[in-house]
């Protein structure tokens, strides 16, 4: 193997055990509720297309031999009584996903339940845990009390609180019962019969879901992936060898928070060159594990900082890799909101470079954008939030780069028309697309040919609480409460338009890299913190989940240096060039 630096190496990262997180994931999101739309479709094998791929499918039609991915005549040649159900719209999705949110968000005391698209969630449930554990008679385990309510005794089920509910990866042997560890064991027991109490609520609406029970985010989505459908697994991992013991297992694509970029520069510096003999691109030879970067003698936090940096990426991304590699994440549960920090459409295009077709997409776009914002920020027929910024987001087909490769942003306030409620659709659709966004391209992508377009990305940020929503508000409908409490809780969205943030991609519904065929290979799903892969990554199963670290939205590309320079900082950069000789 090829030493990246003669770097020494520092201590494994300190792992915090404090918290309790349960990471739920529907089975076969889609396909389910198009199954309990049609009951007598769950019978038969059913795929979810989407362009001219099978964006996901049931089991029934996995057991036939069809996977997601799959191009529609393949799937149809491996199974001729596949039935095939559009995709495309995904309002029927998100209302069953709202429903289940809320469902959720019911169980929990501290609100910290974070959205990661439609099907996806973490739930921070340590004040639940803790209080549970105190009450325990530790003589008497066997029956136990969970208690979901402090002013109701009542509310609640009983449980085994001397056996963890569902799978177990780890030690299935209780640990002493004086010792700290037994503590933790018992935390960890009374999660799993949590997750297993509310995955039988989400049931009895008619969706089965897989869960992961651990310490932190990273853990738990790991180890929920380990036995699906309709199953849970909890990590008892007790010291640092353990958890890392666990980690070792897992290729290192596989690992929320390590990206395609990060793993390619560490596969062609960490393996020995492809056995030019062999075709087999997944033999056991040519997978890198999390266990062969952690244990290599060249690797470090620093070492790692040096090898992947770039310019505009993020900052610490070498201790962040090393810290993720020893399954440690501190990153926060983020608390539920009923309010999108942003709301995006994206697809992917195989080089547009017609004028007449790029203003044909931004007006589809354009109207699936506003169609969004409806279903999300209106109710009874008034607007909850306005976003105040659109963005647009382009980037040049090459199917040989990365998703991010070359990708340009440029940013403006929303017209105030954009949220009447008065116009159609249609007509606000159309302005947007000719008054708004057909200027930003413009800008983005000077000269009159030569575009070569293989993204577009619309997207509305800056989300405003509405006055008159909630106590305190008294500027009236429509406008915006003068709250100093709520202008600080918006600083961070409104930061977010200057800054390039690692988990910024998550918060996209896009249409990711073109597989060749003219079809996505991955689509996502906006909403309050998080994403969800349609197709690679919808139902997990131990498919490519990424926490992307390598996006630079909210900075646009020179045109002259290729810099990546923010948006607000763009006009002064340029005359710079201008003053140049």
């Amino acid at each position: 193997m090829t030493q990246i630096m003669n770097t020494p190496r520092l201590k494994p990262p300190r792992r915090e055990d404090g918290r309790i997180i349960i990471h739920f994931d529907y089975d076969c999101f889609y396909a389910q509720v198009i199954e309990n739309q049609q009951p007598a479709l769950k019978f038969l094998p059913l795929g979810i297309k989407q362009k001219s791929i099978l964006a996901t499918c049931n089991y029934v039609a996995r057991r036939a031999g069809v996977n997601k991915l799959m191009g529609i005549s393949d799937a149809k040649k491996v199974c001729p009584e596949l039935i095939l159900v559009d995709g495309e719209d995904l309002s029927a999705f998100r209302d069953v996903s709202k429903k289940m949110y809320r469902l959720l968000r019911s169980f929990s005391w501290n609100r910290k339940l974070e959205r990661l698209g439609l099907d996806e969630y973490f739930m921070d449930v340590t004040d639940m845990v803790d209080y549970n554990v105190e009450l325990l008679n530790r003589n008497a385990l066997d029956q136990s009390f969970f208690c979901l309510s402090k002013d109701d005794p009542e509310q609640g089920f009983t449980y085994d609180a001397s056996s963890v509910a569902g799978c177990v990866y780890g030690s299935t042997v209780s640990p002493g019962q004086d010792s700290t560890s037994h503590t933790q064991y018992l935390r960890l027991v009374a999660a799993s019969h949590l997750a297993r109490y509310t995955r039988m609520q989400i049931e009895e609406q008619g969706y089965t879901s897989a869960a992961g029970i651990s310490t932190n985010k990273l853990l738990a989505k790991l180890v929920g992936n380990l036995h699906k459908p309709r199953n849970q697994t909890t990590l008892l991992a007790f010291t640092d060898e353990e958890v890392w013991s666990f980690m070792d297992t897992h290729q290192l694509r596989k690992i929320p928070g390590i990206g395609s970029r990060t793993t390619s520069i560490l596969k062609s510096h960490l393996l020995p060159p492809p056995n030019l003999d062999s075709n087999d691109e997944d033999s056991p030879k040519e997978a890198l594990t999390a266990y062969l970067v952690r244990t290599h003698p060249a690797v470090s936090p620093s070492s790692l900082e040096r090898l992947l940096f770039a310019p505009g990426a993020e900052r610490g991304l070498g201790e962040k890799t090393w810290s993720l590699l020893h399954g440690v994440d501190n990153s926060a549960v983020k608390p539920a909101s009923d309010v999108p920090t942003q709301i995006s459409i994206e697809d992917t295009y195989q080089g547009l470079d017609e004028p007449n077709e790029i203003s044909t997409q931004l007006k589809l776009l354009s109207a699936s954008l506003l169609r969004r914002m409806h279903i999300d920020l209106v109710e009874e027929g008034r607007w909850i939030a306005q976003p105040k910024t659109m963005r647009l987001t382009t980037r040049p087909y090459r199917r040989d780069k990365p998703y991010n490769w070359n990708r340009a942003s440029r940013s403006v306030s929303l017209p105030g028309w954009a949220c009447g409620l008065g116009i159609p659709n249609e007509d606000i659709a159309l302005r947007l697309a000719e008054e708004v966004l057909l200027p930003m391209f413009r800008r983005l992508n000077p000269g009159p040919r030569g575009w070569q377009v293989g993204l577009l990305n619309v997207c509305v940020t800056n989300m405003i609480i509405v006055a008159g929503i909630g106590e305190g508000a008294g500027a009236g409908a429509g406008g915006a409460g003068r709250d100093i409490g709520d202008m600080f809780r918006r600083q961070e969205d409104v930061l977010r338009e200057f800054t390039a943030y690692e988990e910024e991609v998550d918060d996209e519904e896009r249409v990711a890299e073109d597989d060749g065929r003219g079809f996505p290979d991955e689509v996502t799903d906006d909403n309050a913190s998080g994403k969800i892969s349609l197709d690679r990554k919808e139902e997990g199963e131990g498919s490519d989940v990424e926490w992307e670290e390598d996006d630079h939205d909210g900075l646009e590309t020179c045109t002259k240096c290729g810099h990546l320079i923010p948006s607000f900082a763009l006009t002064a950069h340029e005359r710079y060039h201008a003053m140049e000789p």
